[in-house]
């Protein structure tokens, strides 16, 4: 059997040769994108002089502007609690649909058996997406979707929109409130989950635009977030989500030692760092560290008089907190990680909604992520060139998403990367990451509770932290062979020949090609 040809990027990964060709992709070069002059696209749009688009048919929507091959999306605003995606799901798949691609903000777990369904069907043939995790992404992992999933991150996708390298026939896009024009926001109504960050792309640039609510006010409704000149049809459903799992678990507050030791060491890096000034800016995410590090912060600004000039990025509650007591002047948010967040934003005028391309696209006239001073993300893999994985697990299989991590990591002037050594019985700091998603070169310092790596390149963090007390600045290498060490040398995986995934960096080229899992 003839092996297939590859080629190999500047990360050192081998990328299918005839798949990059049949794409018309290009390998990985640098994380510094320069200065390139795009062309953006637009819509096809169908003048309405009517004002109310309420429909009583999703399915007569779906009958009269659907075709075979077209390529749908949604948002994943609502998380885990989305009802819009399988009540969608469900009529086209009823309705015999193939050959469709699936094109939406990311995945999340309710969607799953819907998915699996509309692929084992023919429905859907093409994913591209941010992520996936559970049972789909160990479907698609052991080959079960005819075509490779083409991963982005959020600034990626919003660059691949308006450039017209994603191109969305009909968007579904869940929202719970609307007047009968289509003004939309994500802020009132029974299943509020604030921003609508990564849906306003869809809603200015798909080609049909549908709302899905179970709420519709008297016209106008504001703050319109999706604005009336760009949606074709309103529908009415009986329940558009459940807030209640919106944010399911993302704002737990840990009483892990593990996680709270790390945390506080984050908290000691940035302090000490020289990007811990009046007006700096930072990023964290959800979960239980981090909303730590967002504690500790909080008590460090106060002690010294500092205050923040803004916070980008999913947002949790405590952010918001941080605004309301004047720690933060500004809330630049893309997404909300929980009720009290999107609650927030109806109130606080300083909670600014903003659109993927403003968060995070590198292809437009500047990006918020370009004025990051910190930004501290996870990982579930990091490789002693700093090279982090935050998509596949230790088996192999598809368990992430590449969300804002490329894009925030390129940005900011500080990268912090938080970790345990390891986890169960596997090394979260290895020789080699399973998957390359976030390049080493944008990678600054790891964190993990045996000790921090500091990025050899960047000499003025080594000398800023080197004498801080508490903090044991160890090579990454050591760290390597700590985790070795606790847990042994794992087994080398195993794949087929056959490319289940392309994990595209920020600007489009491929970072890193995902393999189908031997069985």
């Amino acid at each position: 059997m003839r092996r297939a040809i590859t080629l190999e990027n500047n990360v050192k990964r081998q990328l299918p040769d005839d798949l990059m060709n049949e794409l018309n992709l290009k390998a990985y070069e640098t994380t510094d994108i320069g200065h390139p002059v795009e062309q953006r696209v637009a819509p096809k749009v169908r003048v309405t002089t009517g004002q109310d688009k309420v429909v009583d048919s999703l399915e007569q929507v779906i009958k009269d502007n659907l075709k075979d091959g077209m390529t749908i999306s949604f948002h994943h605003h609502f998380r885990n609690g989305d009802f819009a995606f399988n009540k969608v799901m469900d009529l086209i798949i009823k309705l015999g649909y193939k050959d469709l691609t699936l094109a939406p903000s990311s995945l999340t777990g309710v969607m799953n058996d819907k998915i699996i369904e509309a692929i084992k069907k023919g429905v859907i043939t093409n994913i591209t997406s941010s992520g996936m995790r559970g049972s789909l992404g160990d479907f698609v992992s052991h080959g079960g979707l005819k075509n490779p999933v083409i991963f982005r991150s959020h600034g990626n996708r919003a660059r691949s929109i308006e450039e017209g390298e994603i191109k969305i026939d009909v968007a579904f896009l869940g929202v719970p409130i609307s007047d009968p024009a289509g003004n939309a926001n994500g802020q009132e109504g029974d299943a509020v989950f604030g921003s609508l960050g990564y849906a306003l792309m869809d809603a200015q640039y798909a080609n049909k635009v549908v709302l899905l609510t179970d709420n519709i006010v008297p016209y106008p409704n504001t703050p319109a977030s999706i604005k009336q000149d760009q949606v074709d049809y309103v529908v009415k459903v009986d329940k558009i989500g459940d807030p209640d799992k919106i944010g399911s678990g993302a704002t737990r507050f840990t009483k892990d030692p593990k996680e709270l030791k790390i945390a506080q060491m984050v908290n000691q890096v940035i302090v000490n760092s020289p990007y811990f000034k009046e007006d700096f800016s930072f990023q964290t995410g959800s979960g239980g560290a981090a909303l730590a590090v967002t504690r500790y912060l909080r008590q460090a600004m106060i002690d010294k008089g500092i205050t923040a000039s803004f916070a980008v990025g999913g947002i949790t509650k405590p952010t918001t907190d941080l605004l309301e007591e004047g720690l933060v002047r500004k809330v630049m948010d893309v997404q909300d990680f929980d009720k009290g967040a999107a609650a927030s934003m109806a109130k606080n005028r300083d909670q600014q909604e903003i659109d993927a391309s403003w968060y995070a696209d590198p292809h437009n006239k500047g990006a918020v992520v370009n004025n990051l001073d910190v930004s501290i993300l996870s990982a579930l893999q990091i490789d002693t060139d700093f090279n982090v994985n935050v998509m596949t697990g230790s088996d192999g299989v598809i368990r992430g998403a590449v969300g804002g991590h490329q894009d925030s990591a390129a940005g900011a002037k500080m990268t912090i990367i938080t970790a345990p050594l390891v986890r169960g019985r596997n090394a979260t700091v290895v020789p080699s990451v399973e998957t390359v998603v976030t390049p080493g070169e944008s990678i600054d310092v790891l964190i993990t509770e045996r000790g921090i790596a500091i990025n050899p390149k960047r000499k003025d963090l080594i000398d800023a932290l080197s004498n801080v007390p508490g903090l044991n600045i160890v090579s990454i290498e050591d760290l390597q062979k700590m985790a070795e060490k606790q847990v042994g040398k794992p087994k080398k995986l195993e794949y087929t020949d056959r490319t289940v995934a392309l994990v595209e960096y920020r600007d489009g080229t491929v970072i890193d090609a995902i393999k189908q899992v031997k069985d």
